[in-house]
């Protein structure tokens, strides 16, 4: 006899407007119809200090008095039987597996991304036999498989591993997946943590880590994993994470003269009765930059190198961002109001230049507490102020309420290092002493660092090295924003002070605006695409990289 769906799940088949919104990981106050709130709730609560450890506080809610433990677990016990029914229903000629203990893990990962429609998976969840699809917010590149994520894969292979049961094969949300930092589609990490219930001990099954490793792709890696209190949740006891931006120090010479944006900015600059201060840069005064193509520029460009002053200047521009600030001018649209904007910077350095072949590189390192969407923007102010000689006083500004257009940079130079858990660390070694059953390891992925450094080297530097090589795509980036002619960018001025032209005002349109282009969001090309960028092509809608229209739920979820 068929089960009649609730009122809330018969609505999900109806208008978007009208659907409840479900909230996979317990990051939003999104409504979760009550019939499926136990199931669909994560495993545990970001407040460690508060509750002994390995308490299960997956069916607490902070809103609504507990109810009975007993009566918890008898429904929790029946649902369960009836998943396991179901699934049973539709493969009759499986075989019942034994139920196994499942222990809450923490899984440090590492993976490329540059095949990858970004970290997290995109679910199709069964309620009763009705399936709902949600889809995750990351876009698929062109020319790669649909929704192909790192979560997607790693989840298959435990599945197939046998550390996540069939029974939870279809339904992530019931092992509790959730990750300390969701990248971008085609954005790298060397370290990352998913978090879970998972089988820890598979009967025939000697080396669990290395079974998984043989069942992932090589450009994703299980460096280990190890049991954690029930209460974990990757993403909320993140203390911190660790990015490194890299590009080639050639984005550092001033804008071409005769560009559009050299024009622009030099008449901006005499309105204010000043000079910029890119007149007789040493790299453009000895050719006649009227005449020389870009293909030439470029091959001059790769035999640049950064002086001294260059990384001086870096360096003291870069201190500005530290501490906490409003960073709604560096992410999408923002009401520059809200205090989820104020975000605390720990420290940001900039490493001597390295070069490769024939091209200079500099790595920029950012330790914060959290990152919103789009932290490339900060890489576009770092090197846009350095390379115009705008003064650093322009982030006075940008950290108030005027809100300004800042593109990102390429996202082929941005790389998660790992996640910090310094708190989670300190609390469980405050707790108990490493000779109790219940202690648990901290969370370092210093014991991973060899193997770490060599993946790091070998998937993600020469494939970033080789595809600026090949395609040569910040020069193309970098000529995109020198071909600009509007007013968008006139707050980079020898005063900084941003102009009343460059400023966004909210329902006004401007005259204009700078289009971003989809191309320097890639980070994969074919092995045989060694056809440079070209600008001029990149110039209809298409191409064009519209910024996102996001709730704030989805902006809280994108953070990193």
């Amino acid at each position: 006899m068929d089960r009649k769906l609730p009122a809330e799940a018969e609505s999900l088949s109806g208008p978007s407007s009208k659907r409840p919104r479900l909230d996979l990981e317990g990051e939003g106050n999104t409504h979760i119809p009550k019939e499926f709130k136990t199931d669909l709730s994560p495993t545990g609560t970001a407040n460690v200090a508060e509750q002994p450890l390995d308490h299960d506080t997956s069916c607490d809610s902070p809103n609504k008095p507990k109810k009975s433990k007993d009566k918890n677990l008898r429904g929790r016990r029946r649902r369960d039987e009836a998943s396991r029914d179901e699934w049973q229903a539709r493969n009759p000629d499986a075989s019942k597996e034994p139920r196994l203990p499942k222990r809450e893990c923490a899984l440090m990962i590492g993976f490329c991304g540059s095949k990858y429609s970004g970290m997290q998976l995109c679910v199709a969840l069964n309620l009763w036999g009705s399936h709902l699809n949600l889809l995750c917010s990351q876009k698929t590149q062109p020319g790669l498989p649909e929704q192909r994520t790192i979560e997607g894969e790693l989840f298959k292979a435990l599945v197939t591993a046998g550390a996540v049961s069939k029974d939870n094969s279809e339904d992530p949300v019931k092992v509790g997946l959730a990750r300390a930092a969701r990248t971008d589609a085609g954005v790298h990490a060397v370290g990352n943590i998913v978090s879970l219930k998972m089988i820890m001990s598979v009967p025939g099954v000697d080396n669990l880590c290395a079974r998984i490793n043989t069942l992932l792709p090589p450009d994703i890696r299980l460096w280990g994993f190890q049991r954690v209190q029930r209460s974990f949740n990757a993403r909320l006891l993140c203390d911190a994470r660790k990015y490194t931006y890299f590009f080639p120090s050639y984005l550092l010479i001033p804008p071409k003269p005769g560009s559009h944006l050299d024009r622009v900015l030099r008449k901006h600059a005499t309105s204010q009765g000043c000079e910029i201060p890119w007149n007789n840069d040493p790299f453009w005064s000895t050719i006649d930059p009227s005449t020389s193509t870009w293909q030439e520029d470029m091959i001059r460009k790769r035999a640049w190198r950064a002086t001294p002053a260059h990384l001086e200047r870096l360096r003291t521009i870069i201190q500005k961002f530290e501490k906490t600030h409003n960073f709604h001018n560096f992410t999408v649209a923002q009401d520059p109001k809200d205090k989820t904007n104020n975000r605390f910077m720990k420290k940001l350095q900039v490493a001597e230049p390295a070069v490769y072949g024939e091209t200079e590189w500099i790595a920029v390192s950012l330790d914060g507490q959290s990152f919103m969407l789009h932290q490339r923007k900060m890489m576009f102010a770092l090197v846009m102020i350095c390379r115009t000689g705008t003064p650093n006083s322009l982030f006075d500004e940008l950290f108030e309420l005027t809100r300004v257009h800042i593109p990102k940079m390429p996202a082929l130079g941005l790389l998660l290092e790992y996640p910090v858990f310094t708190g989670y660390n300190t609390r469980i070694a405050k707790k108990l002493a490493p000779s109790d059953p219940d202690y648990r390891e901290p969370i370092d992925f210093e014991n991973y660092s060899e193997e770490m450094n060599s993946f790091k080297q070998q998937y993600i530097y020469d494939n970033m090295r080789s595809i600026e090589d090949r395609k040569g795509l910040f020069d193309g980036w970098i000529r995109s924003i020198d071909s600009y002619k509007g007013n968008d960018f006139l707050y980079l001025n020898p005063k900084g002070i941003i102009p009343p032209e460059a400023i966004i005002k909210k329902g006004e349109r401007r005259q204009d605006p700078f289009r971003e282009r989809k191309v320097f969001n890639l980070t994969s090309f074919a092995e045989d695409d060694s056809e440079k960028v070209q600008v001029e092509e990149l110039t209809d809608e298409a191409n064009e990289d519209a910024e996102e229209s996001l709730t704030k739920q989805q902006l809280e979820e994108a953070e990193g």
